[in-house]
Parts: C-alpha cells; sequence; structure tokens
C-alpha cells in the first residue's frame, strides 16, 4: 500500500496531462506544413524529434522539481503545502471548462493570439529534427500554466517511492505524457489523414473538455483524501 497511492497520483497526474491539446494541435500543424514540402522519410524524422522535444522537457522539469523539493525542502510536501496544490487543481478543472478551449466551431486553444501565431510559424518553417526537436520543448512550455501543477504533484508522488521507481515513475509519466502525439503518427502512418484527425477533435472538443477538467477535480480530491485526510 506505500507504493500504490503515490503511483496513483503518478499515473492520474499523467493521464491528465496526456489530455491536454496544445501538443497534439502543434503536431497537426507540424505534419500539415511538414508533408507539403519533405519527402515522407523526412517527414517521419521531424515527427520523431518533434515527439522527443516534448519528451524530454517532460522528464527534465519532473526530475527538476524533484530535485528542488529533495534539495531544498528536504522531502515531499507537507499537507498544509498539498492544500494549496489541491486549490490549484480545482481553479484549473473550473479554467479548463471554461476557457481552456475558445468558442465555436474549432479546436482553437486558450494560447495568446501571439503565441498561437509564433507556434504556428515555427511549424511552418520547421525543416530539421534540431528544429522540430526545438519546436516539441516550446510546445511544452506554452502548456506549462497546466502541466506545472500536475509536474508538482507528479514529483511529490515521486519522491515517496524507492531510488529505483522514482526512475520508473518518471519514465512512466513522460511516456503517457506523449502518447497522443505518438498515437497520431501512427494514425497517420495507417491512412489516416490530416482532416479526418482534425475533424475528430472538433467533433470530440466537447468530450475532451469535459475529462481534462474531470481529472484535474479527481487529482485534487484524490489528494486531499490521502494527503490530507488521512
Amino acid at each position: 500500500m506505500d507504493m500504490v497511492i503515490p503511483i496513483s497520483e503518478v499515473l492520474l497526474a499523467a493521464l491528465i496531462h496526456a489530455s491536454l491539446q496544445v501538443q497534439l494541435g502543434t503536431l497537426l500543424l507540424l505534419y500539415h506544413a511538414s508533408l507539403g514540402k519533405h519527402i515522407k522519410k523526412r517527414t517521419k524524422t521531424i515527427v520523431s524529434s518533434y515527439i522527443a522535444g516534448i519528451g524530454a522537457l517532460v522528464f527534465l522539469s519532473i526530475a527538476a522539481i524533484c530535485f528542488i523539493f529533495d534539495r531544498y525542502f528536504g522531502k515531499a510536501l507537507y499537507p498544509e503545502e498539498i492544500i494549496i496544490v489541491v486549490g490549484m487543481l480545482v481553479a484549473i478543472a473550473i479554467i479548463v471548462w471554461g476557457l481552456y478551449y475558445k468558442r465555436g466551431k474549432s479546436t482553437e486553444l486558450w494560447l495568446p493570439r501571439t503565441v498561437a501565431r509564433f507556434i504556428d510559424k515555427r511549424a511552418k518553417e520547421t525543416n530539421s529534427n534540431t528544429e522540430a526537436f526545438s519546436l516539441g520543448v516550446l510546445t511544452s512550455l506554452a502548456e506549462m500554466p497546466f502541466t506545472l501543477v500536475l509536474f508538482i504533484v507528479a514529483a511529490n508522488s515521486i519522491l515517496r517511492l524507492q531510488d529505483l521507481w522514482q526512475i520508473v515513475a518518471v519514465t512512466i509519466y513522460t511516456i503517457i505524457a506523449i502518447m497522443p502525439p505518438v498515437i497520431l503518427r501512427l494514425a497517420v502512418r495507417r491512412g489516416k489523414t490530416i482532416t479526418d484527425i482534425q475533424r475528430w477533435r472538433v467533433n470530440h472538443k466537447m468530450f475532451m473538455r469535459v475529462i481534462s477538467g474531470v481529472g484535474f477535480l479527481m487529482l485534487g480530491f484524490f489528494l486531499f483524501a490521502f494527503e490530507v485526510l488521512v
């Protein structure tokens, strides 16, 4: 039981991370631009580098927060600090329900217009693995207002595990977080078009909004029940 709760928290946080849409939307922009100017093999390597950039920032972000907690606090968060994290999760759940997707029949997200234009421009101009990797890092940074609290929850839970399991937990979180773009890549390889995938995202926008918001709320209740009340 000592490992069940921390691992469950890490898994739930990772699943919520995977439900967010900036990295997936950016990959669709990258595919749209890349397929028109690169041979298919080149496109595959660019997409792989983009996904690697996302994974690298996710892994390093959680590892860095674990280091900060351990180095400067000497342990995981206290129950009083967990209450603050719970409040952040509840607030983000409300924001996701109301503001994460912009109104209209599209999948336009909450990003400020200048940031969205910059990402769109970078996706169109990406023609090397290095640029694709940087785009993955940039996309993860743009999503940070929503993912930072998930990283904090995951790091706090990971510090309660044994050393080997800490590495395993960070790796599992990273793999789950990058699964949506990996699945999208596999779908494209199996013949799905960018139009098909975008249409699916538009048709299921409300479902993804509800799932993401409920996920943040569930994680908050989970933390409160097992980290504060127990």
